[in-house]
């Protein structure tokens, strides 16, 4: 290993709580913080897609980062989203990211306007050299139109501050490929939270995850028991919290989410628009998921 790892298990990506009128509700977003901290979660993820970003003001965006970090107050990692498709904007929202005390900063690839790989080299190469914190790549092609190939990270791993990966593609070959290419210069982590077991058995350091908004520690145990030599228990927590995983990407991340983490009580289910208030039927199931899965909902 050349670097430290930011962290390793579950990294939460957190949702941004709002009132009905769409404001952030810090008062819930404290909460929630400490809430997840309380449960053992390793890293929280804030201002990512499952925190909103691309819908939260520049003024907003850069205040639940410090928040969050004056919250956590170090008890675990935060990683700020910076990514944009404004490369310009994305270094300028790291380097405020660094100077309030961020510790690493998930960078998406940009979206619509996209990027060839020699594009995406000298965009992640130029938000890497904004500040003095590390930085994961992130890739979910399905939501960016553009994906990072396995001979652009080892371009990337070139780069002492590039130091880990957000791997959303659902390509289990592709990143084994990666794998091999990286070797020990970059740490993987899951983006999806169906393949944390997969990911992990190919020396991944864990993921950056949407369930464990709802289950922190249920899904941290997922790590635990792969890294304690129980692969078999691993794998079928894995599988027992399917049906879950499935239902809170039954529409678009973060409605289900939101939905889920308004049942429990911790926030209302208020989100930005294009995004809209999950559909009722869609809700019932995923109440119902949660209910199987061990939440009294």
């Amino acid at each position: 290993m050349t670097h430290t790892p930011i962290f390793k298990g579950i990294a939460t990506a957190l949702i941004t709580p709002m009132h009905a009128d769409g404001s952030v509700d810090y008062e819930a977003f404290g909460r929630l913080i400490d809430w997840q901290i309380e449960c053992g979660i390793d890293a929280l993820v804030i201002a990512g897609t499952t925190g909103e970003g691309s819908t939260l003001t520049d003024e907003e965006h850069r205040e639940v980062i410090r928040y969050s970090v004056e919250r956590a107050a170090h008890r675990v990692p935060i990683i700020a989203g910076t990514g944009s498709n404004d490369t310009a904007y994305a270094c300028d929202l790291t380097r405020f990211s660094a100077e309030v005390g961020a510790d690493a900063m998930l960078v998406v690839t940009p979206y619509y306007n996209k990027a060839t790989q020699k594009g995406l080299v000298t965009m992640f190469n130029a938000i890497a050299d904004a500040s003095d914190k590390p930085i994961i790549a992130y890739n979910v092609p399905s939501r960016t139109g553009c994906a990072i190939a396995p001979a652009t990270y080892a371009e990337l791993a070139k780069n002492d501050k590039i130091v880990a990966i957000k791997e959303a593609n659902g390509d289990i070959s592709a990143i084994v490929e990666t794998a091999a290419l990286v070797g020990d210069k970059m740490d993987i982590y899951s983006g999806n939270d169906d393949q944390i077991v997969p990911v992990l058995s190919m020396g991944g350091l864990g993921c950056i995850s949407v369930l464990s908004n709802v289950l922190p520690r249920e899904t941290k145990q997922i790590c635990e028991l792969f890294w304690q030599g129980d692969y078999k228990g691993a794998a079928a927590l894995q599988c027992k919290y399917l049906p879950l995983i499935k239902a809170l990407f039954s529409e678009v991340n973060p409605i289900p989410v939101k939905a889920a983490m308004a049942k429990m009580g911790f926030c209302s289910p208020a989100i930005r628009l294009p995004l809209t208030e999950m559909e009722e039927a869609h809700a019932e199931i995923l109440y119902a998921r949660m209910r199987e899965a061990g939440l009294d909902v």
